[in-house]
């Protein structure tokens, strides 16, 4: 199976990595604008295959996207990544443009290629595709829950002092620090809800921390994270790879779910090798109800700058 990577920055070239460690795809294409960046990218992680023991092959291009062709799932990681002190809303009139071209050029190679967008604003990004292609609404994805989601288990088990292992959360929503809905209701550590472990001050904490999970790390780190979505990325990818059938919140084009129409937000789905075969409803609180209208006033606000 091939696939291929739209931009050989931190996070297409983690996605790359996480892939082929996986050694589930037979060749993975990671694609750049920048002359001989995605070239240099591939060959250093060539030059690893031999001491971490895979075999997938990967290939760096510059801009040639007939290299692309007969891939069955693309990742379209291009775009400028958020600086310090910038929403991932002001990304949009740069963004735009670039994940337009991307995904069409994407598609005109692969005409029966899965998208998966990581670019930001994510949701309005994914919205974009749907809106610019006329695909059918299981073939584009949008990556953002699954990210948020294990930053949020990563919160519940630092509080909890538990094993990640033990714990499981989702987070819903937009893909924004306002948009997110962590679902600490039905937060559990090995099927026992969170609430019996800790005081509703902490799971209040927790749940902002989660929020504000990819602001923190761009403070710190000076640029947008890469390790946690290039990883989750991959972990989509394998799942429509392997046909796993495996349940990931996503951003994805609804038509009536949850009370939504004409919009890209983040519920739970089930990802195989149509890409997302299902998408999952759960009775939410009055509390999530009300969060999750914001989230999606949100993201349709951002949504309308798009000149589509």
């Amino acid at each position: 199976m091939k696939i291929t990577v739209v931009g050989a920055g931190a996070v297409g070239a983690s996605c790359a990595e996480y892939i082929a460690l996986k050694d589930f795809a037979a060749e993975v294409v990671l694609l750049d604008i920048k002359e001989g960046f995605a070239e240099g990218k591939a060959m250093d992680l060539m030059q690893t295959a031999s001491l971490n023991g895979f075999d997938t092959k990967i290939t760096g291009v510059t801009g040639d996207y007939s290299l692309t062709a007969g891939s069955h799932v693309a990742v379209i990681t291009s775009g400028i990544p958020r600086k310090p002190g910038m929403t991932r809303e002001e990304l949009i009139g740069i963004n735009a443009g670039i994940v337009k071209d991307v995904a069409t050029q994407l598609v005109a190679h692969s005409p029966e290629v899965i998208l998966i967008v990581v670019s930001n604003p994510m949701d309005t990004m994914t919205y974009l595709a749907h809106k610019s292609l006329g695909l059918p609404k299981h073939r584009i994805i949008g990556m953002g829950g699954a990210l948020d989601s294990a930053r949020f288990k990563y919160r519940l088990a630092e509080a909890l002092g538990a094993p990640i292992s033990d714990v499981d959360g989702m987070v819903i929503g937009g893909h924004s620090d306002t948009g997110m809905v962590p679902l600490i209701r039905l937060a559990t550590r090995n099927s026992i809800p969170v609430h019996t472990f800790l005081e509703t001050a902490q799971l209040d904490e927790i749940v902002e921390q989660t929020k504000v999970g990819g602001a923190t790390l761009t403070k710190l780190l000076g640029t947008s994270a890469w390790y946690a979505p290039g990883a989750a990325v991959s972990s989509m990818v394998q799942a429509i790879a392997c046909d796993q059938k495996k349940v990931f919140p996503c951003s994805v084009m609804l038509d009536g779910q949850y009370g939504f129409e004409d919009i890209c937000l983040g519920v739970p789905v089930v990802i195989g090798k149509k890409g997302i075969e299902q998408i999952i409803e759960i009775e939410l609180s009055p509390e999530e109800k009300t969060k999750m209208k914001d989230s999606a006033d949100g993201v349709r606000s951002v949504n309308d700058l798009l000149q589509l």
